[in-house]
């Protein structure tokens, strides 16, 4: 992350207290009627800002201005399980272009998702003109494993491994970086819904993210930035089959304490 440094307008500020008692860090306090930042060493969440009736909080550092929020966004609860309950993993994909407006809004999903302790640390590698050589890279690795696999799975038996095992010849594939993967992950599943609204058919290809992390010379190829690692891989493309019904799922597991 870039420094940043939180001003308090106190020409602005009406002493409301609304961004000390939203403050994760505990880092304003009230001072002769007007908030005051104690230390500049937080974790940069922007909720004061975001919060302040008066505009009177910012934070240097960033090449965007804040987005002044019009109305309640609600998204239809019965849409969203549509979605998650009809949504399935697709391997048959047409050789159709994604457009650059598409793919710049699936990343800005990605970019706009929250980060545990706010290092937004998630980054992106979209695999379009290398990806059948990096893909290949990763087939070569798995060939080698495979008699290995043979032997502790049968289900690895039935899998033949060919250059296009990870990727199903689909048109577009976008690696999320991140230093933590939980944040990675996050991203990558805000990722999927706009590229479900879009149309798209999703692959996670755990395979691939495995073999990212395991494999010097995929690292090498892809330039992996020191500390990070793939957190998950996004295989994306308009799907050329149609799933006609739901699949079965068995009984929540949940506790009420």
């Amino acid at each position: 992350m870039k420094n940043h440094k939180i001003y308090i307008d106190t020409s602005k500020c009406i002493g409301c207290e609304l961004c000390i008692k939203n403050c994760v860090a505990h880092n304003i306090k009230k001072h002769e009627d007007k908030a005051k930042i104690i230390l500049n060493d937080c974790v940069m969440c922007g909720q004061c800002a975001a919060i302040c009736p008066k505009k009177a909080i910012k934070i240097s550092g960033y090449d965007e201005e804040q987005i002044e929020k019009l109305q309640d966004v609600r998204l239809d609860p019965n849409a969203i399980l549509d979605v998650i309950r009809y949504r399935r993993t697709i391997r048959q994909f047409k050789q159709d272009r994604i457009s650059k407006e598409v793919i710049d809004q699936i990343l800005e999903a990605g970019r706009l998702t929250h980060t545990a302790k706010n290092p937004q640390d998630v980054s992106y590698i979209v695999l379009d003109k290398e990806k059948d050589q990096i893909e290949k890279l990763a087939a070569n690795l798995f060939k080698k494993v495979k008699p290995f696999a043979d032997m502790l799975s049968p289900v690895a038996k039935n899998n033949k491994i060919n250059d296009h095992f990870f990727f199903f010849d689909a048109p577009l594939v976008i690696l999320v970086l991140a230093k933590s993967s939980i944040n990675g992950l996050l991203a990558t599943q805000n990722m999927e819904f706009v590229s479900e609204a879009h149309g798209l058919g999703v692959l996670y290809s755990g395979y691939f993210t495995m073999a990212a992390n395991m494999s010097f010379k995929i690292k090498k190829a892809l330039k992996l930035p020191k500390g990070k690692k793939v957190a998950m891989t996004l295989v994306l493309g308009y799907p050329n089959v149609k799933f006609l019904r739901s699949t079965q799922h068995e009984k929540i597991d949940v506790r009420y304490m």
